[in-house]
């Protein structure tokens, strides 16, 4: 296995080429730098879809060997404030461009947790400086960017990867690392990460330290438990067995360290997963359902989590009573 630090930066891709998904906006950006002329962009969407490797792609097929002299990146998360606005932002937006493209361009990564005041300064130096200056802004929340500045940008909004594509690349990693693995690891990847391919990345390579990607390397180096064992005591507690349920959810509980909302939120998932095996009908899930939503308000205002969800085994102990569960 390569000793290389990170598996997500060693496998971004550095042109736009090489993205995969995602065509119809790799395809709009491409025509951008086939004509070498730019608005400002606002790249939108969920973690791990690929915003800030397109804004890196693009700039690279822009500008060639001078990207890096050309592009000033920055993380609005750590300088979020107004200072920096108004003097690094705009002192570089000022500056010439070198090279055969007539505009510098600044990345803002993570734009959403700039303040407002930092926004409004930036929607009046995007004014100023639009002859010399390109900004692209990547955020998480497209709310939480301010609509001057949103009606100053063409926005690309970025969806959650697809799985047939996110379960390809994790193999051809797999692969070029020389690493062991099997199917359902790479599912139990998909199952987790569920389109952020960042997050799928740094999983497998953390189950790949253990050897062998597995489902159950998979979880154990997330420290999640498995929806096998979450199945087993949904089953226990549908079949009566509600102290014996109770029990599995106190071992899960105390010996995996696994918080009360996660649980929750394993236990909704395999209710309604028509592929869970869990087979009642869906008027006891519906009754489910809204105790779930019940319980979860509870535990997010702050109720003891192992009374709560001994509630929700209770409930489901007597749902499986009345439906006369085997």
């Amino acid at each position: 296995m390569c000793a290389e630090a990170l598996w997500v930066e060693k496998y971004r891709p550095k042109t736009l080429d090489e993205m995969i998904d995602q065509e119809e906006i790799v395809a709009r950006l491409k025509m951008f730098v086939k004509e070498k002329a730019l608005p400002h962009l606002l790249f939108a969407g969920p973690p791990g879809t690929g915003k800030t490797t397109a804004a890196l792609a693009l700039a690279h097929d822009l500008y060639g060997e001078d990207w890096r002299r050309n592009v000033l990146e920055l993380n609005a998360s750590d300088e979020r404030g107004i200072q920096t606005i108004r003097e690094r932002v705009k002192d570089y937006a000022r500056s010439l461009a070198i090279g055969d493209v007539p505009f510098k361009l600044i990345i803002l990564d993570e734009a959403d947790n700039m303040t407002s005041d930092a926004q409004q300064a930036l929607r009046r130096t995007m004014e100023l400086y639009s002859r010399a200056t390109r900004f692209c802004l990547i955020a998480n929340y497209m709310s939480k960017i301010i609509e001057p500045i949103q009606s100053r940008c063409a926005i690309f909004r970025f969806q959650p990867l697809p799985k047939e594509h996110v379960i390809k690349r994790l193999k051809e990693i797999a692969e070029k690392e020389n690493v062991k693995y099997d199917d359902d690891g790479i599912e139990a990847i998909w199952e987790i990460c569920n389109g952020d391919m960042r997050r799928a990345i740094n999983t497998l390579q953390a189950a790949a330290a253990l050897g062998k990607v597995s489902r159950i390397a998979v979880y154990k180096v997330i420290g999640r438990i498995t929806p096998t064992e979450v199945r087993e005591m949904i089953v226990l507690a549908l079949k009566g067995d509600f102290i014996e349920a109770r029990n599995k959810l106190r071992e899960l509980m105390i010996s995996y360290g696994v918080s009360g909302i996660d649980i929750l939120k394993m236990i909704h998932r395999e209710i309604l997963n028509p592929r869970s095996g869990i087979n009642i009908p869906d008027t006891a899930k519906i009754k489910l359902a809204d105790t779930i939503g019940e319980i979860n308000y509870r535990l997010v205002e702050g109720a003891d989590e192992e009374i709560q969800l001994s509630t929700l085994l209770a409930k489901i102990a007597l749902i499986g009573k009345e439906i006369g569960y085997s």
